[in-house]
């Protein structure tokens, strides 16, 4: 009928994959356990690596992960419980604590360290690596640290409260992280029993759900505390509490579609450019 318009209708994503994760050390021997990045899930673009690390027992941590390089993509440091401190040779220092985020753009190369500021209690945080699209790999280094107070939550009627680091809730919060490649959205969902957050995110985005704390469901799918799980295509995701106190992290980021030469600590595009960076950093460039 004339007048009439059409409602596109939300696209629900779905659980495509869990992961349990696998136990791994880093730096000066951190434990921790990785999720992507591992022989059996190497990435999820744009997503190289996604860690764990928690424990009150200070020898799982302690060494912390001293001074190191990298180049062509981004790491995002977001910590639940205790301190970390950051260095790097472009000058930036800070101490990142429960509830702050520190998102670091390597670009064309920066050296920095991320050691523990405490000598005892729990260390609990996540770690996070990001692509950077061709065009930017070779980009001027860049470095963000916002405390928790800078970081709005989005409270929910029904008692749900989403921490938006990076993107839109839909109800007017945004994330500090702003303006970066991939168009990230990293929210901190924690739900009571039953209640209930929706969040439309891109089709051109791949998700995933980390759970921290308690289950979630998702598409009629329950996924319990240390679960990963990716997400199927879609433009919207639906996150339901099903225990007395549940907490995930809802990431997602614009799919690259590139080739990824990786080796350690570089990410490039080609295998000529990760020599070139191997040799920069040996040639003292960084």
């Amino acid at each position: 009928m004339q007048g009439e318009t059409s409602v596109s209708r939300p696209r629900f994503r779905g659980i495509k994959q869990t992961l349990g994760g696998m136990a791994a050390s880093d730096g000066a021997g951190v434990k921790l356990t990785r999720y992507i990045g591992t022989p059996d899930f190497d990435h999820l673009d744009p997503f190289l690596l996604f860690d764990v690390f928690r424990s009150d027992n200070s020898g799982d941590y302690i060494g912390g992960f001293p001074e190191h390089p990298h180049r062509g993509f981004e790491t995002v440091t977001y910590m639940l419980a205790g301190n970390m401190r950051h260095r790097d040779n472009a000058g930036n220092e800070g101490v990142i604590r429960p509830g702050g985020v520190q998102w670091m753009t390597a670009g064309r190369g920066i050296l920095h360290s991320e050691m523990p500021e405490q000598q005892d209690g729990l260390l609990w945080g996540t770690q996070l690596w990001v692509n950077l699209p061709r065009g930017e790999k070779m980009t001027e280094p860049e470095y963000h640290e916002f405390d928790a107070s800078a970081v709005p939550v989005d409270e929910r009627a029904d008692g749900a409260r989403v921490t938006v680091v990076a993107g839109d809730s839909g109800n007017g919060f945004f994330g500090p992280v702003k303006e970066r490649p991939t168009d990230p959205l990293f929210f901190d969902i924690s739900l009571p029993e039953r209640s209930n957050v929706v969040s439309s995110v891109p089709a051109s985005h791949n998700a995933f759900v980390f759970v921290i704390e308690g289950g979630v469901d998702i598409g009629g799918q329950a996924i319990r505390a240390g679960t990963l799980a990716t997400l199927g295509a879609g433009d919207t995701v639906s996150v339901t509490g099903i225990g007395d106190r549940n907490r995930a992290l809802l990431i997602a980021a614009r799919q690259l579609n590139e080739p990824i030469a990786r080796g350690g600590p570089f990410v490039m595009n080609t295998r000529e450019e990760l020599q070139q960076a191997f040799r920069d950093f040996r040639d003292g460039r960084f």
